[in-house]
């Protein structure tokens, strides 16, 4: 396996493995909130964060989600399919929580009648600003096919996690997902999906299962990613 990391970002380092077309990536034990505003290094975050997206990919998979996970091969370590990543988080909201509450003056809690899609351009020097589907085309990131294929499979990514967390007796507020193409052109689910990148809510006390337990300092991020991963293992 590749020794030299391929890319490092804030949670994960990608590495060649000598294989075509796959990837090792090594999950971190560092925390970031705030586009790093706010930064830790937590042992055991790493090891949370690749076990939950493991189990959460294996899981669209049966559901009939295409995905660049391949398999978990350590604690911190999996393989997934090599793409190029699409410079877009795609955000789904079910709850408001968060930045659209301000900017949009809805109250936190407040039920959608659908699930909202809302894309922000990935540029941390612009701090991944919300923009509209004519920015994505004027800034060349996706063509009208693609944009409508990303919003569809949000929506069914959305669906089956909904369910996820409806087995859990957990609430999804909203998440954030990435997207990347292979080689060959198709556009795949890639990055992560774990506590990091949604915001989910216990049904009858609105505990948080997320990183909002450390942006805001309201608990153990270890403490409240094993009882989600607990959660997840016991179904």
């Amino acid at each position: 396996m590749g020794k030299k990391p391929l890319y490092e970002g804030k949670a994960k380092r990608i590495f060649s493995t000598g294989e075509n077309d796959v990837l090792r990536v090594e999950y971190k034990d560092e925390v970031t909130a705030g586009n790093g505003a706010k930064k830790d290094l937590i042992e055991g975050k790493g090891r949370l964060n690749n076990q939950i997206t493991s189990h959460i990919f294996n899981y669209l998979k049966e559901k009939g989600v295409k995905s660049h996970f391949i398999e978990q091969i350590s604690e911190t370590e999996q393989l997934v399919q090599s793409v190029e990543i699409i410079p877009l988080e795609v955000v789904v909201r079910n709850i408001a929580a968060g930045s659209i509450t301000k900017r949009l003056g809805f109250d936190k809690g407040h039920e959608f009648d659908e699930p909202l899609v809302e894309f922000f351009y990935k540029n941390d020097d612009l701090n991944d600003p919300l923009i509209t589907e004519d920015h994505i085309k004027l800034l060349h990131l996706a063509e009208d096919n693609e944009i409508n294929i990303l919003k569809e499979a949000a929506k069914e990514v959305n669906a089956v996690l909904v369910q996820l967390m409806n087995e859990m007796n957990l609430r999804l507020v909203d998440f954030k997902i990435e997207f990347g193409r292979t080689t060959d052109g198709q556009i795949l689910l890639a990055d992560e999906i774990s506590p990091d990148t949604c915001r989910i809510w216990d049904k009858d006390s609105d505990t948080n299962f997320d990183k909002d337990v450390y942006r805001e300092d309201r608990g153990s991020i270890i403490e409240t990613y094993q009882t989600f991963l607990n959660k997840l293992e016991a179904l």
